[in-house]
């Protein structure tokens, strides 16, 4: 069974307050001693603002123990946060108004100062899903083959409906503050891994890149592991739907890999009209309608997520993870997304510091 590696962003918080705080140099390197034993292995890395941190898990091929380290980890990010009087919220995107506070590493500085505003202003947390290739031959091919599919992971994920203060009127308003940067967004079809190489490549001999980290396709090749990573997520408010995520990109990869051994080649479907689907699906989320991965065409969101099941339905039996993704799908369908979760809290108590604590308590006891 394939390995499967989750990333998530957290956002820093008061969990008095709901303001959000640049503690990323407090949760990374945390100062003083450590209590013996206390979250040893937990690793956290810097983002681009100091308001963001990152984990990753270890690769694991059952969903589970995925879910028990994502878990973990949130609740270690959170106890060191604690020590600098504040905790963390798993939010794609700040529902307060903030003032990003840029990481001062010479990569983050290189950024700020080539991308000016869309570096300053990027405040978004994201969750990317590694699953292990046997070579880039397939990673492409893979990569190829589940375009059509990446926008439904969006609309599942969707938790980022507030910026600066605002309804955005959008379920996953992260997905399009990062199509911001130039190289984001959904690809043309590379046909073999040669042209995939080639493609990166002449993107950073544009000089508009600094290197292979900055592409963000929505999905790629790994340039850290030997793996396909996929990047079109919103970090989710429960870590089920995490999982959930998870276990659908596997069973999209695996999918994608039978197809390309049978000699199925790709729908033949445009990076342009994948923008599109990608946009109604950060707009509507799991309350309206989705483009249909199938025919390209608008579909009730229900519709369009039993078809992602039905296509992935032989992976999930054997990987055996189909009745959690159903029962997680059922669930996201019944009582929310994370957006929608977030616009229930501010109906509830009608400020947006109320969101942010009640989401940084979600998070912290990993409800």
């Amino acid at each position: 069974m394939r390995t499967v590696g989750v990333e998530e962003e957290l956002l820093m918080v008061g969990a008095r307050t709901g303001e959000v705080l640049a503690l990323s140099p407090v949760v990374v390197s945390p100062p003083g001693p450590r209590k013996p034993g206390a979250d040893d292995g937990q690793e956290f890395e810097k983002e681009l603002q100091q308001e963001q941190v990152e984990f990753a898990t270890d690769p694991l091929t059952d969903m589970g123990e995925i879910e028990d380290e994502i878990v973990q980890r949130r609740r270690a990010a959170a106890t060191r946060a604690e020590e600098a009087g504040g905790t963390v919220a798993a939010l794609a995107t700040s529902p307060v108004p903030v003032r990003p506070s840029l990481d001062l590493g010479e990569r983050h500085l290189w950024m700020a100062e080539n991308f000016g505003l869309t570096a300053r202003e990027q405040l978004t947390c994201g969750c990317h899903v590694h699953v292990v290739v046997e070579s880039d031959d397939e990673g492409v091919a893979v990569l190829d083959r589940i375009r059509p599919w990446l926008s439904v992971l969006t609309a599942i994920s969707g938790n980022s409906p507030f910026w600066q203060g605002e309804d955005s009127g959008y379920s996953s308003y992260r997905s399009r503050v990062w199509n911001r940067w130039p190289s984001a967004g959904p690809t043309e079809i590379f046909g073999s891994a040669d042209r995939y190489h080639h493609h990166v490549e002449s993107m950073i001999a544009t000089g508009a890149l600094r290197d292979d980290g900055m592409i963000y396709f929505d999905a790629r090749l790994s340039a850290r592991y030997p793996t396909v990573e996929v990047r079109v997520s919103d970090v989710c408010l429960q870590p089920s739907t995490t999982v959930a995520i998870a276990a659908l990109v596997r069973a999209l990869v695996e999918t994608a890999s039978g197809d390309w051994r049978a000699g199925r080649p790709p729908a033949p479907v445009s990076a342009g009209l994948l923008r599109l689907a990608s946009w109604r699906a950060a707009r509507s989320g799991l309350t309206g309608a989705l483009v249909d991965p199938r025919s390209m065409r608008e579909k009730p969101a229900s519709d369009v997520l039993g078809a992602l099941v039905t296509h992935v339905e032989s992976a999930l039996k054997d990987s055996g993870d189909l009745e959690r993704v159903r029962r997680t799908l059922e669930q996201l369908t019944r009582g929310g997304t994370g957006a929608e979760r977030q616009r229930e809290f501010y109906r509830q108590h009608g400020s947006m510091e109320a969101v942010v604590r009640e989401c940084a308590r979600v998070t912290s006891l990993a409800d």
